[in-house]
């Protein structure tokens, strides 16, 4: 598959909610970032798919899914790198805040697999969503 057919395929799997299914496409060992902090038990680093299905079940259960709306304004692919341009808005569970923010991810594909993830998001507005 080309970096745009994966990157493609795994915003469809996970509009369709399958964290394991998310999960098999990225490589035995990866590099994933989603900045935060300790009160956000989902943010930080992951290197492994196994990890990938965690951070999706996590966040599930912090999140209001059936609030969430996702808009992709944009996927540019240069060769192995993909950066999707968009904006999340989420309820936070715990609070019932509810937050939109532009967003950026930056993904690398390596022989059909998802070998990097970076998510640029604005850290501050999720924080201040799930403070108590």
């Amino acid at each position: 598959m080309t970096t745009r057919e994966v990157v493609e395929k795994f915003l469809g799997l996970l509009g369709a909610g399958d964290p394991d299914a998310v999960a098999e496409l990225f490589a035995e060992e990866i590099d994933w970032y989603v900045p935060g902090s300790p009160q956000l038990p989902w943010t930080g680093r992951r290197t492994t798919p196994a990890e990938v299905a965690d951070y999706l079940r996590v966040l599930g259960e912090n999140i209001v899914p059936e609030k969430n709306v996702d808009n992709v304004e944009a996927l540019v692919v240069d060769g192995d790198h993909a950066v999707l341009l968009g904006e999340f808005s989420r309820v936070a569970r715990s609070t019932g805040r509810s937050y939109q923010m532009p967003i950026a991810i930056h993904f690398q594909v390596t022989d059909g697999e998802i070998t990097k993830l970076y998510l640029y998001e604005d850290t501050l507005k999720v924080a201040k969503a799930y403070a108590q």
